[in-house]
């Protein structure tokens, strides 16, 4: 790559786009790289500030930018992924399915941090849906040492840095417990909101059971769900310490064993996961909360079980910074700072 005065490059060709920016009309190249520059270019490009433009020479050391985005995409592409065109030095991600986004965080760090370079990208563990832009890829200069590029092949390894899962479970049940509801005092609004959740995400509702206060009686409520077929079991009441609260002690009951009862999250301490022994269904215990707050523990929770992931307690843990819902007067989540 050569520096030459405007004037003189006519005939030369260009090694990167050329980019105008109208505040309010446009940013877009008014070249591209490749073009080979004309007479009539010179007053084009002197417009734009080009006083001085880089023309391209081989050099077998390095590599343009362009050809460095293709190796950063390559790092970074997995299956349901679309790569767009390279655009000024850029290429983008796009999901080609709806689904749960997953990120190598330890990779993603090890390659920005090689210098030069970068991969930009939305919060992994978040739902994505077809069409949504997934990440974006460059190199900063122009050239870069093919050294360089060969040092994040090596950071990148054998599997790429992003992951989309598609979701795959596409039934539930639901026990609502409480005597209350049980013997009609009162009305039960807690399924609707839980059935709209699911809906959402395609997920079909094949089951309905009201139970009362007792952990018999739940217990025998969830293994019903599970002996319809239910991919996901959500049991709904009695998650709290009162004395009449009996929903974890049924759930345990059941699975045998509890991944987590509680987590660092505000709307959602109380929430409950566990697994069935053998098949692995997941059986959750929604709080109150999740009846009548717009996002709760539930909907960080929910994509990652609907994509078929296995959570750990680890998987809680980690969700304290971030986990403070603000209850903002107009709700943009997952287009906010909750859960991440």
């Amino acid at each position: 790559m050569k520096l030459i005065k405007t004037e003189d490059a006519v005939g030369q060709v260009l090694c990167h786009d050329m980019t105008q920016i109208i505040r309010g009309v446009t940013k877009d190249a008014v070249f591209r790289k490749g073009h080979v520059i004309t007479k009539e270019d010179i007053p084009v490009l002197l417009s734009i500030g080009k006083e001085h433009i880089y023309i391209w020479e081989n050099d077998e050391n390095m590599l343009h930018e362009n050809d460095a985005a293709k190796i950063l995409c390559e790092i970074c592409k997995n299956e349901y992924m679309r790569p767009s065109e390279i655009k000024e030095g850029k290429i983008e991600l796009t999901a080609e399915c709806d689904g749960l986004l997953k990120a190598d965080r330890d990779k993603l760090n090890q390659i920005n941090a090689l210098g030069e370079m970068m991969i930009a990208s939305r919060h992994a563990d978040f739902p994505v849906c077809a069409g949504d832009k997934i990440a974006g890829m460059r190199i900063i200069p122009l050239v870069i040492e093919k050294e360089k590029m060969e040092a994040a092949k090596k950071a990148g390894g054998d599997t790429p840095v992003f992951t989309l899962k598609p979701f795959l479970k596409k039934t539930a049940a639901i026990v609502t417990t409480g005597s209350e509801v049980y013997y009609g005092r009162i009305q039960d609004t807690f399924t609707p909101v839980v059935e709209e959740k699911l809906s959402a995400y395609g997920v079909s509702v094949i089951g309905h059971e009201i139970s009362n206060d007792d952990p018999d009686k739940t217990a025998a409520a969830v293994e019903h769900m599970l002996g319809l077929g239910a991919e996901m079991v959500i049991c709904t009441g009695g998650m709290s310490v009162d004395p009449d609260d009996k929903t974890p002690a049924a759930i345990r009951s059941v699975t045998g064993s509890v991944v987590t009862y509680g987590a660092p999250v505000l709307p959602g301490a109380m929430f409950l996961l566990a697994y069935t022994k053998d098949t692995q269904i997941p059986v959750m215990g929604l709080p109150g909360c999740v009846m009548y707050a717009k996002r709760t523990i539930f909907d960080l929770v929910l994509p990652r079980i609907i994509a078929g992931e296995i959570l750990q307690k680890d998987d809680f843990t980690g969700m304290g910074e971030g986990g403070l819902c603000l209850n903002c007067p107009v709700c943009t989540f997952p287009n906010c700072g909750f859960g991440k």
